[in-house]
């Protein structure tokens, strides 16, 4: 059944109730309802191919839910372990890498496509060949855009894929590289189906890969209304145990009271970035959530546009802001002020590391140093309009910091847009600054700068204050290259001072992430490194 809703009217419980269990007679009714799960999201998903995009509502709705890759991360201590590769193998000299495939892993049966066979090396070399080679006939499919993998460097690190046989791979690296292992078990680096490839490019829709999935994960696509709801069946055939409920609904709910008042009124079972924190918490059918995030905030400014392509100004919007009256009034006392761009719990965090403290007497000064009088300075200030773990209110944090630079003359305007051409417009780098953020996919501190802040990311659009420093980017490039655990500490302790000199951005907390939810909700899983994981969720 095909069903739309009107933007104008909010979805009540008793509608929503019909539409998820419709088809089903009464004996069916209350086991649907036991075994189906509304998660109230916070906005609509950019592509349902997480290798297009790297924002976390589409990571959250999609690639736990419709996919798997090749290796994971084991949640307890973060180290590698097997997935769709139920072995792999690295020689000596780092440069080869072989991989040996399962041989039961079943795709996804929909209304549009039908599987004849199981997953194989066929599918992933088409999975990460797309990527790599632009002559591919579907590279350019949906704007030939693979943020996270141009940000890494992908296609110099990788100098081709190799069939050994039907259920064995080789990548051959042109040098040994320490992260390669961790991009595999990222959210990105998903498995698609080269038969359902094939199948689209028959009928001339290969645009269909990225809108209607096709997937290994615990759940198939059956419908999405866009603004409205994503709807996924159980993946009956799932290589590891099925899913324990039968339904998965994302329910999408922008605005954050409304969230809430559909979790109050039992209108979904899960909700995404709650506010009210005290009042979930005194609530005797509701559960609050949370867990330690690998991620940052930060106030990032666009270096190519005056007048932040001035490091003095740079420098003195850097002083000028209050970063404890920001706890207060956005985190609670649920974050941590940010020193650099890495939480505390990195593996190479320096307590040392020099900042920038708030100093209004200092930002003046190099304010007039840059030759820029109280005054005579307007700029536009960026703030997401959704909730993220990093950044559960980026209109506040504007405000704030909107007061800060009038305190040292200079005027803001603040600037927001929907979530979708909010990211689109940030990434055709129409801002002059921004307050956005970034979770890491992976414990490494590579996964900060690199997306970050790289001359690749600037060019892929991840690097929101488009700085590219060919310094910064060797830093980099050695710290990867090195074995030696001290050496690479060296080498990013010598990148974090450079951030600290240049400001391209200023990192402004490391935050929690939380999610609400009914106590009759069991299982729910959140990851540190974001996304959300409904295979063992069940509910009384």
């Amino acid at each position: 059944m095909k069903f739309s809703f009107s933007s104008r009217h909010i979805i009540n419980y008793s509608l929503l109730a019909v539409i998820f269990l419709s088809g089903c007679d009464t004996s069916e009714t209350a086991l649907l309802t036991e075994k189906s799960i509304i998660y109230c999201s916070e906005g609509s998903p950019e592509s349902f191919n997480p290798q297009t995009v790297t924002s976390g509502t589409t990571i959250d709705a999609t690639a736990y839910q419709l996919y798997n890759r090749l290796l994971s991360f084991d949640s307890q201590d973060n180290s590698l372990i097997p997935e769709l590769a139920k072995s792999w193998h690295i020689t000596r000299d780092g440069t080869k890498v072989t991989f040996y495939l399962r041989k039961d892993v079943q795709f996804h049966d929909t209304d549009y496509f039908t599987p004849t066979r199981v997953l194989n090396a066929d599918d992933v070399i088409f999975s990460f060949e797309r990527i790599l080679e632009q002559d591919h006939p579907y590279h350019e499919v949906s704007g030939g855009r693979y943020p996270f993998f141009n940000n890494n460097n992908f296609a110099s690190i990788v100098e081709r894929i190799e069939k050994i046989n039907d259920f064995t791979i080789r990548f051959h690296l042109t040098g040994p590289n320490k992260g390669f292992l961790s991009s595999l078990a990222t959210d990105y680096a998903v498995i698609l189906s080269a038969e359902y490839a094939d199948q689209l490019a028959l009928q001339s829709s290969e645009q269909n890969i990225d809108i209607y999935p096709i997937g290994t994960g615990p759940f198939k696509f059956q419908e999405y209304r866009a603004g409205s709801f994503i709807r996924y069946y159980r993946h009956q055939d799932y290589w590891q145990s099925p899913a324990l409920i039968q339904q998965l609904l994302f329910d999408i709910t922008p605005n954050n009271t409304g969230r809430l008042t559909k979790l109050l009124a039992s209108e979904c079972d899960i909700v995404a970035y709650p506010i009210a924190h005290q009042t979930i918490d005194q609530h005797p059918a509701l559960s609050l959530d949370q867990v330690t995030a690998y991620n940052v905030a930060y106030f990032g400014f666009n270096t190519q546009k005056p007048p932040f392509d001035n490091k003095l100004v740079r420098q003195a919007v850097a002083y000028a802001i209050n970063k404890d009256a920001i706890m207060d009034a956005v985190y609670y006392g649920q974050a941590e002020r940010a020193k650099s761009l890495l939480p505390p719990s990195a593996w190479d965090y320096e307590q040392s590391v020099n900042q920038i403290d708030y100093s209004i007497a200092k930002a003046q000064e190099l304010l007039a140093e840059a030759g820029i009088e109280p005054g005579s300075l307007t700029i536009d200030i960026w703030a997401m309009p959704v909730q993220r773990a990093y950044n559960p209110d980026a209109v506040t944090m504007a405000k704030l910091i909107q007061a800060d630079l009038q305190n040292i003359g200079i005027n803001s305007n603040i600037v927001s847009y929907e979530w979708a051409t909010f990211l689109k417009r940030l990434s055709n780098g129409e801002h002059q600054s921004v307050l956005i953020g970034w979770t890491a996919d992976y414990a490494d501190p590579d996964n900060f700068f690199t997306p970050l802040l790289s001359c690749s990311s600037a060019r892929t659009g991840t690097n929101r204050a488009l700085w590219c420093n060919d310094e910064f980017d060797q830093l980099l490039a050695d710290a990867l290259a090195t074995s030696s655990s001290e050496q690479r500490r060296a080498y990013y302790q010598q990148a974090i001072e450079l951030i600290a000199q240049e400001v391209p951005l200023v990192p402004i907390a490391h935050s929690k992430r939380f999610q609400a939810r009914s106590s009759s909700v069991q299982g729910l899983v959140l990851d540190p490194f974001g996304g959300i994981d409904f295979t063992k969720v069940t509910k009384n």
